[in-house]
């Protein structure tokens, strides 16, 4: 399904208006990309927020639920046990692909003029968010929708170093546009995470450097591969476990 510009910024529009700054920063809320996400994926608010086996569901359309989450996937266990048996479940997990950081001045709340952020997200930030839920990956009823978003991030200047941003908290975030969708229907899906390019057999350290990200995060990658039968163990070097792609 194609990326909906117009109706992503209608979402946007409805949750923080055409001009943020006329509005302030004080009108908004740490849940603004999940609001923004809701009403993107579902307009109808009569679909929003519904209850569900003594849970509340984010969007109900067509017998199907879709769950926003945008971290701590560890706290959906609950929900996913409830729902899981009875319904398709689609958890849409953002992703920041490009970020501007804007600093606010806790005081006078002036704002900074926004600096893009060095860091770039990709789809395996997701991992460690799968591996709190890994027990769910293999149920038929369960689906996932990594979104990677071009974000600003607001954050206060209340940090312990003397420019005041080590350690400083996170404000809100503004989703600027979705720049790519990415869908895991069923096990197989799993295979587009494997890079192209990559050697077998192989071990952490050779993932982690065809797929481009550190080797604490290939680790988890892998170990949910391995989890999905996507890949074998095949061997050892060393005390490092080796790994083939298992046949279909």
């Amino acid at each position: 399904m194609p990326i909906d510009t117009e109706a992503f910024e209608a979402a946007k529009k409805k949750i923080v208006g055409v001009d943020r700054q006329r509005l302030g920063i004080g009108t908004l809320s740490e849940k603004t990309v999940h609001a923004i996400l809701k009403n993107y994926y579902e307009p109808d608010e009569d679909r929003q927020e519904i209850p569900i086996e003594g849970y509340v569901a984010d969007i109900y359309a067509d017998g199907e639920i879709l769950e926003i989450q945008t971290r701590s996937f560890n706290r959906m266990r609950d929900k996913l046990t409830a729902f899981l048996p009875l319904y398709p479940v689609t958890i849409i997990y953002p992703i920041p692909r490009e970020k501007w950081l804007i600093w606010i001045d806790e005081e006078s709340g002036e704002l900074s003029s926004k600096r893009k952020s060095p860091a770039k997200g990709k789809t395996y930030d997701a991992f460690a968010e799968l591996y709190k839920i890994k027990m769910f990956l293999q149920h038929p009823n369960l689906r996932l929708k990594l979104v990677l978003v071009d974000m600003e991030e607001y954050r206060l200047l209340n940090g312990w170093s003397r420019d005041k941003k080590k350690g400083s908290s996170r404000y809100d975030r503004i989703p600027l546009q979705i720049v790519e969708e990415v869908d895991i229907t069923c096990p197989r899906d799993y295979m587009q995470f494997i890079p192209y390019e990559l050697q077998e057999p192989f071990g952490v350290k050779d993932f982690a450097k065809a797929a481009h990200i550190p080797a604490q995060r290939a680790q988890v990658v892998i170990h949910i591969l391995f989890h999905m039968g996507m890949i074998k163990r095949v061997g050892k070097k060393g005390n490092a476990f080796l790994y083939e792609v298992e046949e279909s």
